[in-house]
């Protein structure tokens, strides 16, 4: 299914040991947030990079709690749901290079993790919209 998202201005986290410090990075996002309730999670990873990121809030005000404020940019995103993620969480690579064996990328934008809910994860990929090929009158 292809989705078009808008811009999500965020918080953030930067992993630092890439892949492997993503428990790091998001146990530094949640440890200054007051509650994690009411919260849109995402994941973000890009040429190597990967940040742990939540949605801004009015009142939020991320230089006060340690973390970056970046924007996830919007676009036109493949989406695959992926159902009790906890427990699946080793195929979401696999299920990022199937996705893209199916769709022409986009490489300036990120991959896309949502945390919808405990249990359902949105895993977006970015995706190349063609413009509509011309055609002759």
């Amino acid at each position: 299914m292809q989705v078009t998202l808008e811009d999500i201005p965020v918080m953030c986290v930067v992993a630092i040991d890439g892949l492997d410090g993503i428990k790091g990075a998001w146990d530094k996002l949640e440890a200054p947030l007051p509650t994690l309730k009411g919260r849109k999670f995402y994941g973000t990873y890009l040429n190597g990079e990967y940040r742990a990121c939540v949605a801004l809030h009015k009142d939020d005000d991320p230089a006060a709690l340690g973390l970056d404020a970046w924007v996830i940019p919007g676009g036109a995103y493949a989406r695959r749901k992926m159902v009790n993620w906890s427990e699946h969480a080793d195929e979401i690579g696999a299920t990022f290079a199937a996705m893209a064996e199916e769709y022409p990328g986009d490489p300036t934008r990120p991959s896309i993790e949502f945390y919808r809910s405990q249990t359902e994860l949105q895993l977006l990929l970015p995706i190349a919209v063609e413009s509509p090929r011309a055609i002759s009158i």
